[in-house]
């Protein structure tokens, strides 16, 4: 797999249905749920919440497409998949995810009752571990910060084995608008 630009709906729905059964650890040591799993239920997630963002929710959907256009890096991840989608999904859905390590980093300095799975605290470590104190306040400065750190929050909920959330072929509307907004 290539970390290439993805060109379409088309495309994206496609890389995403390859995504079952691929595992943030090419080993399955990671998290519980394959990727596409993940993102469906962090996707689920954000439109409960913040029924009104759908850039943040389809950021939720593809936000670990990057463990399988580059296998095995844990700290490139997020920056892999925004470049793979900017072009197609725009800016602000590129720069949440590409948050979403950031805002765990962030979480892990700032939130004292934050419960990582295992997984997550293993890769925060290789990730830069939790912010420091400036990190931090810059970080709280981002336009963004607010959706990524929803995004990072629901990312954290979104690691339920079994969990029933939608098919992948419900969010295609969502996702083709939040394109035809990007153009």
């Amino acid at each position: 797999m290539t970390h290439d630009r993805i060109p379409s709906v088309d495309a994206l729905m496609a890389l995403l249905a390859d995504c079952e059964d691929v595992w943030d650890r090419p080993d399955r040591s990671g998290d519980p749920v394959d990727i596409l799993d993940h993102g469906l239920q962090v996707a689920a997630v954000l439109a409960e919440r913040h029924p009104q963002d759908e850039r943040l929710q389809v950021a939720g959907l593809v936000h670990d497409i990057g463990h399988h256009l580059v296998p095995d890096d844990e700290a490139g991840h997020g920056t892999h998949a925004a470049k793979a989608v900017e072009d197609l999904l725009g800016t602000r859905v590129a720069r949440l995810v590409g948050l979403h390590i950031p805002a765990k980093r962030y979480l892990a300095a700032a939130d004292p009752d934050l419960v990582l799975s295992p997984e997550s605290a293993r890769t925060l470590g290789c990730q830069g571990g939790p912010m420091t104190r400036q990190e931090a306040a810059d970080f709280e400065a981002d336009p963004d910060f607010a959706a990524a750190v929803a995004l990072r929050r629901a990312d954290d909920a979104g690691k339920v084995v079994g969990l029933r959330v939608a098919a992948l072929e419900s969010w295609r509307p969502v996702v083709e608008r939040v394109a035809a907004a990007a153009r």
